[in-house]
């Protein structure tokens, strides 16, 4: 990790402007926190400063998707409410009564600078169907075209514990995976990755630069979170961790001072830079590795670990131990280790009882076992994504 550095001697990070220049499709990611006012209410001022911030960007040639927070915060301030609603009954109803709000006053900003804003409201359901997946990307792909800024946001007013994202840092990262895109910018209150508790008296010095999200990085976050927010730092990184892996680069950054996006797009040291790492995934292989919810498992022996991580190998029915939950062939399914963690994922074969009965043999016993066997592999080497 690289802190920021010193205003005595500034230097300009030549790593940041091959990322940032190089990047023609960015995801921004902004929080209710950086969108309401004091009074918990939406703030068209902000909102108008982003929009303004986001065309600038575009003036360059670059295609923005931008994923908002904010229908429920916006729900509240419309009804007058003294504070966020305890039951998800009453949280749907002030999203979707502030969700219209919410875009109607993105469209407005954005008409001053001559662009549209269209609306896209997801469940993850959305994500763990492949069909789905690629109903999306091609719609966003199409508005970009038509030099449109897609606002997205999860459909609160349907979305239940089984089909959330969690936050819409989730939704940010699984975005940029979608499309592709190079660089995701979350904007939030806080000033990026800090080295020591903000909380803490003294001066908090901020990460410039992260170029692997370890445990020691993890360790940094203090699981705070904004008042009006339901994401803090550690869901950040968890969200980071999902775009960098799969071959893009992040920056946290704060949404509250002014110029964020322009001030990025010039070089500037602003926030925490977050660089890609992993292997540069076609949108299909991050569907499945970063995207998609695992229906199953497989537990797999060292040998077949091994074997896999060499990225040129299959897994077979003969590397596995245990089979676990309920799916059909084509899904995604997590393969982990006998420790149980998980390191990689792919597309079964086999259904969930196919795999059972046929765990641990060799191919000649599985085509035994299942009569004509059509595969020899449980999961194909194509079809598989390594995760760590």
């Amino acid at each position: 990790m690289e802190g920021a550095p010193s205003s005595a001697n500034p230097t300009r990070d030549l790593v940041r402007d091959e990322v940032v220049l190089s990047a023609q499709t960015w995801v921004v990611k902004v929080g209710t926190s950086v969108l309401a006012g004091h009074d918990g209410r939406l703030d068209l001022a902000k909102i108008d400063h982003l929009a303004e911030q986001i065309s600038k960007v575009m003036d360059t040639g670059r295609k923005i998707a931008l994923v908002s927070s904010g229908a429920v915060g916006a729900g509240i301030g419309r009804l007058g409410l003294k504070g966020r609603p305890d039951n998800l009954r009453q949280l749907q109803a002030a999203a979707a009564i502030g969700q219209s709000y919410l875009i109607r006053a993105y469209d407005d900003g954005l008409r001053k600078h001559g662009r549209h804003a269209a609306q896209l409201l997801l469940t993850h359901e959305d994500f763990d169907s492949r069909l789905r997946y690629l109903n999306m990307r091609n719609t966003l792909l199409a508005l970009f075209e038509w030099n449109a800024v897609p606002i997205i946001n999860e459909n609160d007013t349907i979305s239940v514990d089984e089909i959330k994202f969690g936050d819409n840092d989730r939704l940010a990262a699984m975005v940029a995976n979608l499309i592709q895109a190079p660089l995701l910018v979350i904007l939030s209150v806080v000033d990026g990755l800090y080295l020591t508790d903000p909380a803490l008296p003294g001066p908090a010095e901020v990460v410039s630069r992260v170029p692997v999200i370890d445990d020691r990085v993890m360790n940094l976050a203090c699981g705070g979170r904004s008042a009006l927010g339901t994401g803090g730092m550690q869901s950040k990184l968890a969200s980071a961790r999902l775009v960098t892996h799969a071959g893009g680069s992040v920056i946290i950054a704060s949404g509250t001072r002014p110029d964020p996006l322009t001030r990025i797009l010039a070089g500037d040291e602003v926030g925490t830079l977050f660089l890609a790492h992993g292997q540069n995934h076609k949108a299909r292989k991050r569907w499945i590795g970063s995207t998609a919810r695992p229906r199953g498992r497989f537990i797999v022996d060292d040998g077949a670990r091994r074997a896999l991580e060499t990225g040129a190998n299959s897994l077979l029915a003969i590397g596995v131990v245990e089979v676990e939950g309920d799916f059909e062939k084509g899904d995604v399914v997590a393969v982990r280790d006998a420790s149980g963690q998980e390191f990689a994922r792919g597309l079964t074969n086999y259904t969930a009882a196919d795999a059972r009965s046929i765990r641990g043999q060799h191919t000649l016993q599985v085509r035994k076992t299942l009569g004509t066997s059509l595969y020899d592999e449980v999961i194909h080497r194509d079809n598989l994504v390594l995760i760590l």
